[in-house]
């Protein structure tokens, strides 16, 4: 069977240059985005039942672009003026980056991790004495809490925004060959959205133990998987898949 038609549960690449673009122009495939999970944030008034107080923290962690994002509307919201001295540890160079979007970066004092939140964790047991503040989703990564607690820092975790369900009811009479998923909670939208999926011709693509596990957990045959030694990327774990089944086609 050969492949034509692939459906990403994400966002459409906002680079020119996404490699999922070329993949598309060398194997003369259709790739579609359509994120099947979507992030909406929480209420000032909500937060405030979380019993948060913006001006009681001399340190936020962030670590992702939605808590930078979500730090700051409901610190408007809050009409709390954010303090110069306030002192921003961001788990990656991307979330440091897109921080300069509120604040003159170079008055800052801005800490950045290498990649993975335990990488940032040197840096916040510097600082032991700061009252820590984590803004954060309410699907918080189980590691980010363990390294905080471990670290014995004060620290606060408040749900700024939450990820939610997208509805893909436009998609009922729609395949795809394949269909690629980046997280458990994009498994289980196909399947909130469509409880009576059967997965009969269609490939799956996952990336990551936590996507495959959920994937196998719901029934799903697992197809094409990354990252692996050989494809560390999604898009070169579809490629090879693609060419493989082009060729048999012939």
């Amino acid at each position: 069977m050969k492949v034509k038609t692939i459906l990403v549960s994400q966002p459409e690449p906002k680079v020119e240059n996404s490699p999922y673009f070329d993949l598309e122009e060398k194997q003369k495939v259709k790739i579609d985005f359509i994120p099947f999970i979507h992030v909406e944030g929480v209420s000032s008034k909500d937060v405030r039942q979380q019993k948060v107080d913006l001006s009681q923290y001399t340190a936020i962690i962030l670590t992702s672009r939605n808590s930078v994002d979500h730090f700051f509307r409901i610190a408007e919201e809050m009409r709390y003026k954010v303090p110069d001295t306030l002192k921003y540890f961001c788990q990656s160079e991307a979330v440091a980056y897109y921080l300069q979007k509120y604040v003159v970066y170079r008055k800052r004092k801005i800490y950045v991790g290498k990649r993975t939140f335990a990488e940032l964790s040197p840096l916040i047991k510097k600082y032991k004495t700061e009252k820590f503040l984590l803004p954060s989703s309410d699907m918080l990564k189980p590691d980010v809490p363990k390294t905080l607690n471990k670290l014995g820092v004060d620290w606060k975790k408040a749900v700024f925004y939450k990820t939610v369900v997208s509805d893909l009811s436009h998609l009922r009479e729609v395949f795809y060959d394949i269909l690629v998923f980046f997280s458990p909670s994009g498994i289980k939208s196909l399947f909130e959205n469509f409880p009576d999926f059967k997965q009969n011709d269609t490939k799956i693509a996952v990336f990551g133990n936590t996507t495959v596990k959920a994937a196998k957990e719901h029934g799903l045959v697992v197809n094409i998987q990354a990252p692996t030694p050989e494809t560390p990327s999604m898009t070169m774990a579809l490629e090879k898949y693609i060419k493989e089944q082009n060729k048999k086609a012939h």
